[in-house]
This record gives structure tokens, C-alpha cells and sequence, in this order.
């Protein structure tokens, strides 16, 4: 039956390698199950209403992609837009967050519409190989970034915006030795690699979490709530509480629009919805270059459903109570162990939905022991640099800015606008814009990506 489903040996895998790639994938996204609560909660939203939704959200998502595409691609809240919908649409605009759900659903119907009408395929198409491969190499710097960040190996600097982590003062046995387990997480999984070892990412997470739970125990590392660093050490298993989701579920239909500015809801919607795509085509770009997905033309065969597994993703989280649901890139993870069909993202997704149960279990994972597969991917996904040709800088300069604006300004769709602006603009002034045979569909993203810095 999984054979028939997932065609498995077209696509040369077997169920082992599938469940395995399946697994790693969750445990590179669990973060975001103890993550997204916190965030959203700030809005005003119960936390742990919105833990469940996430996990929910997340099976949903990821379970269609495995139906509608056969990809090993997962979906979650995304990191970034969750950020938005508390701090910047509900403090700071003083929308409420169901008005923010709201948003989110209608930008989830936008989505299909474009889908079905084989606009966003079209724009997937349109961007040139060279920034195909671009994105690849900038959504690994960008998660070996976020990686560094959560094992606390980078830290904020005033002097200097980001530094390296300090391994001395009261915070040692803490931050310190979170950072110094990261380290050794890296080590470990580097070794597994090197070593062939099947799953090598995988048992990097859990050797590096025994060794947390090892070093709390004897005392050498001593949890601190206040500075992120909490127990290693599960206190409790299962929960089959599910009552709280009812504070979130179906609130996106309870909202009063009586006396609301229209034009900034479309303006918040039009954001959500801007940020979602690129950062969706992105990691699809980025993820399916590095499996080897793409065709000789640079296309990625049966986008369609993938695109359609993230619009009603979006819409379901809405409906659940969280935000926008997207395509993770930490999907690189899984891929990165062989993972190269449906069941890879069937297996996140199931892991997702057993999470709702074993949420007390799986929120004990601690960032530094999931932060050595983030940077290990992020080395992975630097092999696409090989594809670009930068002896030619009409190509190599767009290149270069699309790879550098990724973890500099902390966002994959920044990276994809200044790499296409920067292609087209080059391309067309220099005379290459026949050579190049640039798509009208580029000028039309260019434009659009010049009046979002302007007014926007």
C-alpha cells in the first residue's frame, strides 16, 4: 500500500529511510510546539490552546503535502509571521488577534485562488535557475544562523548587533553550558556523518539531549527560566486534556467588522499573504534543489498540490487558532537523511499529531540539543553554491546579494526580493535582458518588490 501511495522505488527510498528522514524532520520543528505558544500568547491568545492548534495545524499541513504533492516537505506556523500577528498586528496596530485570524483565513482563500489559477506556479517558474540555487545556499546560512542562535553559541551585542557566546560569568552552567552541548552536538553529528551512519542527524539530537539530562543531573547544568534555559528532564509524559482548544477554536468567525478600517485589514492581510508566499516558495526552491527535485528547467514537478497543501494548511490553522501555517525549512533535515517522498512528511505529520498527547515529553527537547542539525543542514545546503556561475557577475552578483540579505536581515523572502530586483535590473541595463530572456512575470515581481520598500 505505501508502495502504491508514495511510489517508493521510482523515487529510489524504502519505508526505513522514509520514517527515519520523517522523524528528524519533526524533531528539528518540535521548537516551534513550546516556541509559537509563547509568542502568540502575547497577543492575548491562551498558550496552551495555541500548542495544541500548532500541533494540529501542523498534521493537517503536513499531511496534505504528503496526499496532494508526494513530497517530504512539512508545514508549521512559521517563524517570523507569528511574530508579526502579536507584536506588530495586535500591540502595535491594536487589531484584536481574532481580527488577526481573520487575516490569516482570508489569506489562506487568496492562496487557493492563486493556486488554482497556476499564478504562484508561475511565479516559481519565472525565477531564474541561478537564484533557484542562490536561495538554496541563503536558506542554509539562514538556518545554521537560527541554529547558532537557539544553542545561544550567537548572542545579541550592543556594540556589534550579534557576538559569540561568552563562556564565563554567573550565566555559565546555564547558557554557557548550553552552548558548550551544542558544540558537542555538532561534533557528534559531524562524526555520524563522516561515518555514514544512517539517521546520523537524528542521533546527533538525542545524544546531545542525553547529555543534557546527564550534566543536569550532576549538576553541571542548571536550568534558568529567566535567561531560556529551562529542564532537560521530563517531568511528565502524556496529557489527554484538549479542552483548552476551545478558547481559539473557531474564533476567526466570531468577529465583530462593525466600524473597522478596511484598508488597514487589507494592508495586514496583503503583508501575511506576501510574506507567506515568498517565504513558501523559497524554502520549496531552496529544499527541493538540495533533494534534486527540480527539473533540467529548474521547475519543480507537481508544485500545484504543494502550493494547495499550504493554502488550506493556512486556512485549517486559522479555523484551529494560530497563524499562518507554512512550508518549514527544516524540511532540509529530513531530506538531508534520505528522505524523497510523502511518507517522510506523513511521518512528521503523524509525529505532530501524537504530540497533542505527548506535548509534556516532547517540549523537553532542548534547543541546544535540535540547533547542531539546523547548523549541520545549513553545510548540507551550501552545495548549491557549486551550481552558480559566478565568473559572471550578470549572474553572480544577484547570486551573492540573494545569499548575503537571508541571515543578515533574518528573512527568506527579503533575500528573494533584493536577488530578483538586483537580476532584473542588472540584466536589463546591461543590455541582457533578450540573452536572459527574462520572463514578464520577473518584471512584474521586480516592480512589485520596489513599491513594498516604498510603502510599505
Amino acid at each position: 500500500m505505501l508502495e502504491q501511495m508514495f511510489h517508493l522505488k521510482e523515487n529510489r527510498t524504502d519505508v526505513k529511510t522514509e520514517v527515519m528522514a520523517g522523524i528528524t524532520t519533526f524533531m528539528t520543528m518540535a521548537y516551534i510546539l513550546a516556541v509559537n505558544p509563547n509568542i502568540l500568547s502575547a497577543s492575548g491568545m491562551d498558550a496552551e490552546a495555541v500548542l495544541i492548534a500548532t500541533a494540529l495545524a501542523s498534521f493537517v499541513g503536513t499531511a496534505l503535502m504528503a496526499l496532494l504533492a508526494n513530497y517530504p516537505f512539512a508545514l508549521a506556523p512559521g517563524m517570523g509571521l507569528n511574530a508579526y500577528f502579536s507584536y506588530t498586528v495586535v500591540l502595535t496596530m491594536g487589531y484584536s488577534w481574532q481580527l488577526a485570524l481573520l487575516a490569516v483565513f482570508v489569506e489562506g482563500i487568496v492562496f487557493i485562488v492563486l493556486s488554482l489559477t497556476n499564478v504562484r506556479e508561475g511565479i516559481f517558474n519565472a525565477i531564474p535557475l541561478t537564484l533557484k540555487s542562490a536561495v538554496s545556499v541563503g536558506i542554509g546560512l539562514f538556518v545554521a544562523f537560527v541554529g547558532l542562535q537557539n544553542a545561544k553559541l550567537i548572542v545579541n551585542s550592543d556594540s556589534t548587533l550579534v557576538t559569540y557566546q561568552h563562556f564565563k560569568g554567573e550565566t555559565f552552567q546555564s547558557v554557557g553550558m548550553g552552548a558548550i552541548l551544542a558544540l558537542l552536538g555538532v561534533a557528534i553529528t559531524g562524526i555520524l556523518l563522516v561515518k555514514r551512519v544512517k539517521g546520523g542527524i537524528l542521533y546527533g539530537i538525542i545524544i546531545t539531549w542525553a547529555l543534557g539530562i546527564v550534566c543536569e543531573l550532576t549538576g553541571l547544568y542548571v536550568p534558568n527560566a529567566e535567561l531560556g534555559m529551562y529542564s532537560v528532564i521530563p517531568t511528565s509524559f502524556v496529557s489527554f486534556d484538549f479542552s483548552a482548544l476551545g478558547k481559539t477554536f473557531g474564533q476567526v468567525f466570531q468577529v465583530d467588522l462593525s466600524g473597522k478600517n478596511w484598508l488597514n485589514f487589507f494592508v495586514v492581510m496583503f503583508s501575511f499573504l506576501f510574506v507567506d508566499l515568498f517565504d513558501t516558495l523559497g524554502t520549496l526552491i531552496g529544499v527541493a534543489s538540495k533533494a534534486d527535485m527540480l527539473d533540467k528547467d529548474g521547475k519543480l514537478p507537481h508544485i500545484k498540490g504543494a502550493l494547495m497543501a499550504d493554502s488550506l494548511a493556512t486556512c485549517a490553522g486559522a479555523v484551529l487558532g494560530t497563524s499562518t501555517t507554512t512550508t518549514f525549512v527544516e524540511s532540509a533535515s529530513g531530506v538531508t537523511e534520505g528522505g524523497r517522498t510523502g511518507l517522510t512528511s506523513m511521518t512528521t505529520g503523524v509525529l505532530f499529531l501524537l504530540s497533542v498527547i505527548f506535548s509534556p515529553l516532547f517540549l523537553t527537547i532542548p534547543s541546544f540539543a535540535t540547533a547542531p542539525a539546523l547548523i549541520i543542514v545549513g553545510f548540507y545546503m551550501m552545495g548549491s553554491a557549486l551550481k552558480i556561475d559566478f565568473s559572471d557577475p550578470s549572474e553572480g552578483v544577484p547570486a551573492f546579494l540573494t545569499i548575503l540579505a537571508m541571515p543578515t536581515a533574518y528573512s527568506i523572502s527579503e533575500g528573494i526580493a533584493i536577488g530578483i530586483i538586483s537580476w532584473t535590473i542588472i540584466n536589463l541595463v546591461t543590455g541582457k535582458a533578450k540573452e536572459k530572456k527574462i520572463s514578464p512575470i520577473m518584471y512584474v515581481l521586480t516592480v512589485l518588490f520596489i513599491m513594498k520598500y516604498i510603502f510599505l
